[in-house]
């Protein structure tokens, strides 16, 4: 895949839905994925990382990069920004990768302003039951937390229609399959195929 062919795919799900591991699947089985690392001024929890997890930086940092347009989109969640830095694409297209983004109902939005041709995909469990029971298994959300994510999931999901696919996370084996699927369908439309199509015909010349 030539620069400029880099296809962004656009994930989003309320929270306990399941992305993570989906995503984490995908590009585990997915070759030339790349995944985007965001920006937030969020502190960083025990178990995450500088530069894998998030970039953490400050707040008067983040907004010196919105002011020189750095973010190809961001957004303020809970009283801290969460970005997508535009090095991340262009890393992705200089390498030849597709690029993957995590990112709530906000930042999709703007991407598919910004990149229409964007591959946007949301997730959710099949019921409230389900996704509560989901926030209650991960042990690490108070009470109030977790009533706050249920009720934020109901404006989420009311957003489904914005994005190109819906994935109802049932069973992971067959989500992830559903999802590897769209990511391999993308991959062989025609636009992305006239680098390989073209040669092909030369030969019958």
């Amino acid at each position: 895949m030539k620069p400029g062919m880099t296809t962004v795919f656009i994930i989003s799900a309320p929270s306990g839905s399941g992305k993570s591991t989906l995503v984490s699947e995908l590009m585990r089985l997915v070759p030339r994925l790349r995944f985007s690392v965001s920006y937030t001024t969020r502190y960083p929890r025990a178990c995450e990382r500088d530069g894998e997890d998030y970039f953490f930086i400050s707040r008067e940092d983040f907004e010196e990069r919105i002011a020189r347009g750095e973010f190809l989109e961001h957004a303020e969640v809970f009283g801290n920004y969460y970005g997508t830095h535009i090095s991340e694409l262009d890393r992705a297209a200089a390498e030849g990768y597709d690029l993957v983004l995590d990112i709530d109902v906000q930042g999709a939005r703007q991407l598919k302003e910004r990149i229409p041709a964007g591959v946007s995909i949301f997730i959710l469990a099949p019921s409230r039951q389900v996704l509560e029971e989901r926030l209650r298994a991960r042990s690490q959300d108070s009470e109030a937390v977790i009533l706050r994510r249920l009720h934020d999931a109901a404006g989420e999901i009311g957003n489904y229609h914005l994005y190109d696919y819906v994935l109802v996370n049932r069973e992971v084996a067959a989500s992830v399959e559903t999802l590897v699927a769209i990511v391999k369908a993308t991959r062989s439309r025609r636009d992305r195929m006239e680098n390989e199509i073209r040669p092909i015909l030369d030969t019958f010349l």
